[in-house]
């Protein structure tokens, strides 16, 4: 049996930017990537803790150490900068390899910098 896990989590960072009119996707400081063990085009699923609202879209690489979390494209009208989310990525793999399989999850401070 294949089963869908959870990968990595960015646990509540900061929305900086909303940009409406680009192609699509969320934009993400590229040392959360790395800590998150995130890749460019990742599916991802983003959840607004302000809103309820919750998505799903691809990651494209941010500025390094910039702190950086936009969304793109028609995600955007899903949060305003500001708005705390969570970001999700998940992994399908064999049920007894998910038993053991221990996700990353990291929690970054106020300003969206790794602590």
């Amino acid at each position: 049996m294949h089963i869908q896990i959870m990968k990595s989590k960015i646990h509540r960072v900061k929305i900086t930017q909303a940009e409406l009119h680009y192609v699509g996707s969320i934009t993400i400081d590229e040392d959360l990537m790395d800590a998150a063990n995130l890749i460019e085009n990742e599916k991802v699923q983003i959840v607004n803790v302000n809103n309820g609202e919750r998505l799903e879209t691809y990651v494209i690489k941010g500025e390094r150490g910039s702190g950086q979390i936009c969304l793109n494209g028609p995600a955007a009208r899903k949060a305003s900068v500001g708005d705390i989310v969570i970001i999700i990525s998940y992994a399908g793999m064999e049920f007894e390899e998910a038993k053991k399989f221990k996700p990353v999850v990291i929690f970054p401070d106020d300003h969206n910098k790794l602590i």
